[in-house]
């Protein structure tokens, strides 16, 4: 090997071959690593979804809805966080997303992300001028898009964002609590992550379409903004590899120091 590519670099194409030996090697090695650790996101994403149709088939819900938002187990394992303590009432959980405003310029969102809770969002936001300057999450999750809307709306007003202790934070939450210019969190938070599918279904898809084939592209594309959220906001993108690698009946709970690690959180509330 090493006596083909020494005649390689010195024959006739030899000034060709150096040249793009130079560059490689002067490539960072952290650069190296981080374009692997995007490649190998983006194909994990790709296969995770190919089977999307199973998750499917007996539920028509809204584009990236997860399969079950509300209060889905921990996941199994001897290295996975129980579900902590939570005391929001399930019943008010379930409810489509409610917003109320609080004393002390606090905005809080609790419920589920129904298909147009961002727009309620924005117009509370528009009418409250700059009182609001906190959202305070207690959400089961939801709708991704509304999600990655009403974070691309936190992220542009530089709202910060907080967790407390016994309140739920899960599935396409976390997109939401991500954006914050500033991520409080209590220890006792519950703040879960897993996959979300896109619910492309069949007898949507254009004529002719690959119904499979637009689902992981809609997957995909889902994948790449959430990433693009997370990095923003200085959140390690690694976060999402826990949701990738959780099935959507399950939870992937973090733990206080994984919160901290990965910079979801700035500052861990005291209880």
């Amino acid at each position: 090997m090493k006596t083909s590519a020494n005649a390689r670099a010195n024959g006739p194409a030899g000034p060709f071959y150096r040249r793009w030996i130079d560059r490689f090697a002067a490539i960072d090695d952290g650069n190296i690593l981080r374009v692997a650790f995007f490649v190998m996101l983006a194909g994990t994403a790709a296969v995770l979804f190919v089977d999307y149709r199973e998750l499917t088939a007996s539920a028509v819900a809204s584009p990236a809805m997860p399969l079950a938002p509300i209060l889905p187990p921990a996941l199994d394992g001897p290295d996975a966080r129980p579900m902590p303590a939570i005391t929001a009432d399930p019943q008010v959980l379930r409810q489509p997303l409610q917003i109320e405003l609080g004393s002390g310029g606090l905005l809080h969102l609790t419920g589920t992300i129904d298909p147009g809770a961002a727009g309620r969002f924005a117009d509370e936001i528009a009418a409250r001028g700059e009182y609001v300057t906190r959202v305070v999450l207690d959400s089961p999750g939801g709708s991704v898009g509304d999600a990655l809307t009403m974070a691309d709306l936190i992220h542009d007003r530089g709202l910060a964002t907080q967790v407390e202790a016994g309140a739920l934070c899960a599935s396409s939450c976390p997109i939401i609590f991500a954006a914050g210019k500033t991520r409080r969190a209590s220890p006792e938070a519950a703040i879960g992550v897993h996959q979300i599918y896109a619910a492309t279904m069949a007898g949507a898809a254009p004529p002719g379409a690959n119904a499979t084939a637009l689902a992981m592209s809609d997957a995909q594309s889902l994948t790449a903004r959430i990433i693009t959220g997370l990095s923003r906001s200085g959140v390690d993108p690694a976060l999402w590899l826990h949701a990738l690698e959780t099935p959507p009946q399950r939870l992937y709970y973090l733990s206080p120091s994984e919160m901290l690690g990965l910079n979801l959180v700035t500052t861990m509330l005291q209880n």
